[in-house]
């Protein structure tokens, strides 16, 4: 029997400054490594809601995007809610809604221990790693220039090829949907396609960053990988933040991803020992 009072609903536009509280000013918090703010995504399901006599006591946003792979893109709660307990009613409630959505999995990139046990309870695996790796100013000179490629700035009308490029190289649970790159266009500092033939085979998305600046997004087409095209877009976008004054950029990739760990660690990155747990469930 549910507890007197309590009460699991849709979240809504009309709970944007509650919710923004609860983000803000709570202990537990979970935020996915986004593109988008948790508000940015308070109009698409599941998104949900704990409420103690018409309080909210704690919040679950979990919608897939792409289809095949729901993040959980934000869990908290109230300080003076019971964690496992709100996560609980909450996982439960967004698991059943997933369900009726054909294979589709749940993922999660544990940033805080509490988190990750939690995940560990509801039967969540621990699947892969997220590395950060580093670069610093100075580097530059000593890196071989890159095979001559066509290179050019993005533009809002090479979304839809970027897209394709994106689906294309990363297995789903890797992959940005095409209203996230948009988001991921809107908000970066260097944006940069390769060309073969005019068309886009490849891309990078960088934002600004304190002292610098991060390698956000990289992609190049499967079967033109290894012929120097993401060294040049790496290159280039080094250059970029090197004479904008950057002191380093950073850039993360998967502790599996070992052709995308040489790239970089060709490029002068180096491991700076910082890991993020991923963690996955299959909703059959």
């Amino acid at each position: 029997m549910g507890q007197p009072g309590r009460m699991i609903r849709n979240a809504t536009q009309n709970d944007r400054q509650p919710l923004a509280n609860l983000i803000h000013f709570q202990t537990f918090i979970h935020r996915h490594l986004d593109w988008r703010t948790p508000l940015d995504w308070l109009d698409s399901q599941p998104y949900l809601v704990l409420e103690q006599d018409q309080r909210m006591q704690a919040v679950l946003a979990c919608p897939p995007d792409p289809p095949e792979v729901a993040w959980l893109r934000l869990f908290g709660v109230d300080n003076h809610a019971d964690v496992q307990e709100a996560w609980k009613v909450l996982w439960l409630a967004a698991r059943q809604m997933l369900a009726e959505k054909p294979s589709i999995r749940a993922s999660a990139i544990a940033l805080q221990t509490w988190f990750a046990e939690l995940l560990r309870g509801s039967g969540f695996t621990h699947t892969n790693d997220v590395i950060l790796l580093v670069w610093d100013t100075g580097t530059l000179r000593a890196l071989p220039r890159p095979k001559p490629c066509m290179l050019r700035s993005m533009r809002y009308d090479d979304l839809e090829a970027v897209s394709d490029v994106d689906a294309r190289s990363f297995s789903p649970e890797w992959r940005n949907s095409r209203s996230d790159l948009e988001y991921a266009f809107k908000q970066s500092a260097a944006a940069t396609v390769a060309l073969e033939n005019d068309q886009v085979v490849g891309y990078q998305l960088s934002t600004a960053a304190p002292m610098g600046g991060h390698l956000a997004r990289l992609a190049v087409l499967p079967h033109l990988q290894g012929q120097g095209l993401g060294y040049a877009l790496v290159y280039h976008v080094l250059d970029e933040f090197t004479r904008r004054g950057a002191e380093h950029v950073t850039v993360n990739t998967q502790s599996d991803n070992h052709a995308s760990q040489s790239l970089y660690h060709k490029s002068g990155f180096w491991n700076a020992n910082e890991i993020y747990q991923v963690y996955q469930i299959d909703l059959l």
